[in-house]
């Protein structure tokens, strides 16, 4: 379900497919330390199917571009998008495994992971490339750094030859190319992951620096800022800051990818960067209240609800 105003665009995502191996736990053992976990649960993740299911919940077209393997682990990531109603048909197979993710939680829902890639390096330039040329319609494109970043700038490039809009995710923290940057319309980093695109030169909370951030980037950019909400810089060089609502947290996996997915959405519904930022963080938000990563991701009509506030304004 869809807000009665808003027309779904079409959204390709470019990124990684893992399954998430997540242990919750009273805390972190210390190193040569064995401590009993409180459960385990096997998921669905990686940052580029995270994001692209997030869309696909508001409503929007999504394609998934990426390389599996020609393990059980490939076949069930396949079947688990389609039964979103994601298009597959861009999905790959090379042999060997698919990518992992193994995830500890603690109880106050930190998380830290471990990202094992697997097939997802095995995705080429050619083929994503030839991928983004071959969907029939398409107005956004994401990518992140699981996948190599040969293959989201080929990708990136046949998107702008299409008129696309494209969002970098530089998650996990890395320096980007700068042939990469240069094909990007906004970046979406979180406040470490900004740290390494600048050498810690930026303070996300100075909106004098982040306006010398945008500048020296070169694109849009929006910083996530956990549960301070989000900072968004566009090209009219104004800084716009929205806070998260309080929420119970019990599990953040994933929700900077539920920001990214429904921030992705709004650009392809041609809504405004004011909207996006909102619902980008209201999906963050919400996702953080349950475990899990996809799981957790609003849907149906709680999509729906969130999706009509961050069009009212709300």
């Amino acid at each position: 379900m869809v807000a009665p105003r808003v027309t779904p665009g079409h959204v390709a995502v470019v990124g990684s497919t893992n399954l998430d191996l997540i242990a919750y736990t009273p805390r972190i053992p210390e190193p040569g330390e064995t401590i009993i976990g409180d459960r385990f649960v096997m998921g669905f993740g990686g940052k580029g199917a995270n994001q692209a299911v997030m869309a696909r919940l508001l409503g929007a077209a999504v394609g998934m571009v990426n390389c599996v393997g020609d393990d059980a682990y490939g076949e069930l990531t396949r079947a688990n998008l389609s039964g979103f109603g994601i298009d597959v048909s861009h999905v790959y197979t090379a042999p060997g495994p698919s990518g992992v993710a193994p995830i500890w939680v603690e109880p106050d829902g930190t998380n830290r992971i471990i990202v094992i890639p697997g097939a997802n390096h095995r995705l080429t330039p050619g083929q994503a490339a030839a991928a983004i040329a071959g969907f029939p319609t398409l107005d956004v494109v994401i990518g992140q750094f699981e996948i190599p970043q040969e293959v989201t700038v080929a990708a990136f490039a046949a998107a702008r030859e299409r008129g696309a809009t494209t969002i970098l995710n530089p998650a996990p923290g890395a320096g980007v190319a700068p042939e990469l940057l240069g094909a990007c319309d906004w970046i979406i980093p979180n406040q470490v992951e900004l740290a390494h695109l600048l050498d810690g030169e930026a303070d996300p909370a100075d909106d004098a620096a982040l306006l010398g951030a945008r500048r020296r980037i070169g694109c849009g950019l929006v910083v996530t800022l956990g549960e301070a909400g989000a900072a968004l810089v566009g090209s009219d060089d104004r800084v716009l800051r929205l806070a998260a609502p309080r929420v119970a947290v019990t599990d953040t996996t994933g929700a900077g990818d539920a920001f990214v997915g429904a921030f992705a959405f709004a650009l392809a519904a041609g809504l405004d960067t004011a909207t996006a930022l909102r619902l980008g963080i209201a999906c963050a938000a919400d996702s953080v209240t349950r475990p899990g990563t996809q799981t957790s991701f609003p849907r149906g009509d709680r999509a729906a609800a969130l999706l009509a506030q961050a069009c009212s304004g709300a």
